[in-house]
This record gives C-alpha cells, sequence and structure tokens, in this order.
C-alpha cells in the first residue's frame, strides 16, 4: 500500500464568509472584511510556524467588481490600510509578499501601496505569501497565452506554466475553501490541476489554527498519485 502524502509545501485559500459573518451578527459585510484580515494574520503566523513554504489566498476575485459599490471602495481602502498595518509584522516574521492579479485596474494608491509592500518584503525567505487581488484563473490564462503569443513561441504546456501569475512558485499541494461552498469560482483553475480540495463550513473569520491543522491532516490521509495506481506509487516511494 502507498504511503499517505506528507506535506503539503503549498497552500491556497478561498477566503470565503466575510459578509455572511458580519450579516448573521447584524453588521456591515465591510466588518466581516476586517475580520477576515484578522483571520489572515493568524492562518499566515500558522502556515509559517507548520513550515509550510508558500501561502495563496483568494482576496478579490476579478468578478467581486459586480458587489456594491459601497463594499467594493471600502475593500479598496481596508487593502491600503491593513498593508501599512501589518507590513512590519510580515517583515520581521520573514513573509514575502506577492500580489497577483490584474493591478493596473486598481487606483494609484492601492496600486503605491501593493507595489511598497512587495519591495519591503523582497528579501524574506520564511513564507511566501500570494495575495490574489482582481485575480481569475481565466485571466491568468488567457494573459499567458497572451505572453507567448508575444514572445512567438509555440502554446504548449511549459510556455503557459512559464507565463502564469504564479510561475515563482510550483502548484499548489492543498486547495481549502471556506463558508460552506463546494466550488472552485474561478481560483488557480491551471495551478489546482492536481491540488487536493478540502472544503470548510466555517466561514472565513472563524477560520484558525485548529481548522488549518484539521484540513493538512485530511490532506496527509490521501493518496497524491497523479495518474499512476497505487502500486506504482508504492514502488517508486
Amino acid at each position: 500500500m502507498a504511503e499517505l502524502s506528507l506535506g503539503p509545501h503549498h497552500v491556497a485559500i478561498v477566503m470565503d464568509g466575510n459578509g455572511r459573518w458580519a450579516s448573521k451578527r447584524l453588521l456591515p459585510r465591510i466588518a466581516g472584511h476586517k475580520c477576515g484580515v484578522d483571520a489572515l494574520r493568524s492562518v499566515v503566523s500558522a502556515c509559517a510556524d507548520r513550515q509550510i513554504g508558500v501561502l495563496t489566498v483568494f482576496a478579490f476575485s476579478s468578478e467581486n467588481w459586480n458587489r456594491p459599490a459601497e463594499e467594493v471602495s471600502g475593500l479598496m481602502d481596508l487593502v491600503a490600510l491593513a498593508i501599512s498595518r501589518e507590513l512590519s509584522q510580515l517583515q520581521q516574521a520573514g513573509v514575502r509578499i506577492h500580489f497577483i492579479g490584474c493591478l493596473t485596474s486598481l487606483s494609484g494608491k492601492v496600486q503605491s501601496a501593493l507595489a511598497d509592500a512587495e519591495a519591503k518584503t523582497a528579501g524574506n525567505r520564511r513564507l511566501i505569501l500570494n495575495i490574489c487581488f482582481n485575480y481569475g484563473g481565466r485571466w491568468d490564462i488567457a494573459q499567458a497565452a497572451s505572453r507567448v503569443s508575444a514572445l512567438g513561441q509555440a502554446v504548449t504546456e511549459e510556455a503557459l506554466s512559464r507565463q502564469m501569475a504564479l510561475a515563482h512558485v510550483p502548484d499548489p499541494d492543498l486547495v481549502i475553501r471556506t463558508g460552506g461552498e463546494y466550488r472552485i469560482s474561478n481560483f488557480l483553475l491551471w495551478q489546482s490541476a492536481y491540488a487536493e480540495f478540502v472544503f470548510s463550513d466555517r466561514l472565513w473569520p472563524e477560520f484558525g489554527e485548529a481548522d488549518l491543522d484539521s484540513a493538512i491532516a485530511e490532506y496527509r490521509r490521501r493518496e497524491r498519485r497523479f495518474g499512476k495506481t497505487s502500486d506504482q506509487v508504492a514502488v517508486g516511494d
């Protein structure tokens, strides 16, 4: 029998449920997003402590522009504020930040804050934190194909992979979605081809270290075959 999975090295999370968490408490939806920042802080620290090399989170999708204007505006302000407040702690913790997505459509203020955070953490090596902001999996594939075409290269899996927004890290091993939803929602469509998925009923502001450990334990119980049979994996091990 094949050995069970170890790791993961790269964890990706769809942080879902901030608005519903707030609505259940008769609070404005932006209050849920603010508490979601606290949950992210805790999970980033937990991942670093557990020697996970890469954490990728879905913070704002390209479809989220369709939400009420007040919520979108509040989210943009929250991003800039959260970066300014959290940057020093992330720097001390050895976290390197990458912002992934179509960033040119963001305001100059937000773009400047993102670029500053990336520059100040560029030398950190303990944990890579990819924050997907104004990101969509279809956009990612399309922009990669456009780059391959501009380079005059044949469109192959290898060529596309080199141009993907997450080309600087290995593909995710484990994808977690909170909030009780069971769909991928245009997140890492290319990169999650062989990821293990764990779905949690926890709304994101409620998600903590114990929930992360539970997802990791579930991941480690699974057999990672990548198209092979169990016998082949056992022989390889």
